[in-house]
């Protein structure tokens, strides 16, 4: 009778670390998952910015610096490696967009061009899929860190050397401002 308890009581444990186990990686493929989302968004932004710079080539000849400042940003963004090279770089980029578009407020034709209005609804609508994506991603990382750090699913992680991931954060308070793209 004792052997038979004893045996229920190893079974029962197994299970659990099985479960625990495969729990844990459900969760590392849901961040994963999330951070390809960040990066689909990421990718539309990197096509539109070309896009927006070519647009405001032809109005603002003597703004070069500006548009000079968003093309290198954007260049940086997409070499970015890792989440918190990648966060640096995207707020990088959003400072520089902010300031193409407080210059392109000087210039009242650039502001009703009709392709500068699409790109500007298009950034808008990518700017906040970005949001979203990397809200979602944030959500993901915050449920798998705290699944590693608490008792008794951190005995599993830390015996198959699970690591708490990144957060995807903006870094001041002048860059948590949406970026500005009225015209």
């Amino acid at each position: 009778m004792p052997l038979i308890v004893l045996l229920v009581i190893v079974v029962l444990v197994a299970l659990w670390a099985v479960a625990a186990y495969n729990g844990l990686i459900r969760l590392r493929q849901r961040v994963k998952n999330a951070w390809s989302q960040i990066d689909v968004q990421l990718k539309r932004r990197y096509d539109l910015i070309p896009n927006l710079v070519e647009t405001c080539k032809a109005y603002m000849s003597h703004e070069r610096q500006v548009l000079e400042n968003v093309t290198k940003a954007r260049a940086e963004a997409i070499s970015a490696q890792g989440v918190a090279d990648q966060a640096k770089a995207e707020n990088a980029l959003s400072q520089t967009l902010r300031s193409l578009f407080a210059v392109a407020e000087n210039y009242p034709q650039l502001k009703a061009n009709e392709n500068m209005l699409k790109l500007q609804e298009e950034l808008t609508t990518t700017e906040n899929r970005i949001a979203f994506s990397r809200q979602h991603y944030n959500d993901e990382v915050m449920t798998l860190n705290t699944k590693i750090e608490i008792f008794p699913t951190k005995l599993i992680a830390s015996a198959f050397n699970f690591q708490k991931e990144e957060f995807f954060e903006v870094e001041s308070a002048e860059e948590k401002k949406p970026v500005k793209v009225a015209f």
